[in-house]
């Protein structure tokens, strides 16, 4: 990944201010708070499929390339055309963006994200190996959801779409698709906690939409905090997190005494997490946003290492 950024380094053509060197932009673009999103369902589909015995290395590193490029990609692509659609001022709240800052210029970026995008399609094509043909549509349509997401004339992240999108590109598509590329079939199990992970990436999302509320609303980006408000969001935020737990419970009962005491405790960490969308605002919502990314990992984690552990691994 780093061979990334230094490639577009060269083309960029403004100065860095406060003598911040372009890795670092280009690292901080990428969003590397968030970007455990992406590996997670991964991670579980990986593992899960490890459980049935038909777990493929390969195979699966490919899908975490593919889903890791697909989100830098798409950092970098919200990056650029909130700049062009004038959504990142000089208020904003999140972290600072690296074409609106002056770090990269625009024209970098705008080749940053179709390189990065480019990279998870040949990490793509070769998943065509282990799989079916058919697969390549699964792959146009996470390309065409990478720019759709903020450009083009009905961005989806700028009518209230934005949740759904997350819903299915950071839940239900990678976790069913890294488990069918590598058993050819889909589960009924696979699907349920895609949707769990899922719910739980969207409060990512939530997060951010909920702390720049004010700041959309100026810019006529209307998500859904926007469109229902900030009790709405917080309700949203909670009421996702227990349903991915009330889903995953039916396989706690009988899991060993560590993956309970493991679940436990992220629920527990995931009350603190909901009690801070309650108690903070602005900038401090952005460790919020970075502790909701983590306990989107722990879940991934906590039950792949569940599925390992019954599939005889540990």
């Amino acid at each position: 990944m780093t061979f990334l950024f230094l490639f577009c380094s060269q083309i960029t053509i403004k100065d860095m201010e406060n003598e911040k060197s372009l890795v670092c932009a280009w690292i901080e673009a990428a969003r590397p708070k968030t970007l455990p999103a992406s590996v997670s369902p991964v991670l579980l589909g990986s593992a899960l499929a490890f459980y049935d015995g038909v777990f493929m290395l390969l195979p699966a590193l490919l899908c975490g390339l593919v889903a890791l490029f697909a989100q830098i990609a798409s950092n970098f692509a919200n990056d650029y055309f909130d700049f062009k659609k004038g959504a990142d001022k000089e208020d904003r709240l999140g972290p600072e963006r690296a074409v609106a800052q002056g770090w990269i210029s625009p024209k970098a970026m705008l080749v940053g994200t179709f390189i990065a995008l480019g990279l998870a399609c040949v990490c793509g094509i070769f998943l065509l190996f282990f799989s079916v043909w058919q697969l390549l549509f699964v792959g146009i349509a996470i390309a065409v959801c990478v720019l759709a997401y903020s450009a083009g004339p009905f961005p989806l992240a700028y009518n209230g779409l934005g949740d759904m999108c997350v819903l299915l590109f950071y839940g239900i598509i990678p976790v069913c698709f890294t488990y069918y590329i590598q058993t050819l079939t889909f589960s009924l199990l696979s699907f349920l906690l895609s949707v769990a992970l899922g719910l739980l990436s969207v409060n990512i999302l939530v997060v951010n939409n909920y702390r720049d509320y004010a700041q959309d609303k100026a810019a006529r980006k209307r998500t859904t905090i926007v469109l229902f408000g900030r009790s709405f969001g917080r309700a949203f935020y909670i009421v996702n997190n227990l349903l991915a737990f009330i889903i995953v419970f039916p396989l706690l009962v009988d899991a060993p005494w560590w993956i309970q005491f493991w679940f436990a405790a992220l629920f527990a960490l995931s009350f603190f997490t909901c009690k801070e969308l309650f108690t903070r605002d602005g900038k401090e919502l952005n460790q919020t946003l970075a502790h909701t990314a983590r306990n989107v990992f722990l879940f991934a984690l906590g039950l792949s290492l569940l599925f390992i552990y019954a599939g005889g691994g540990l």
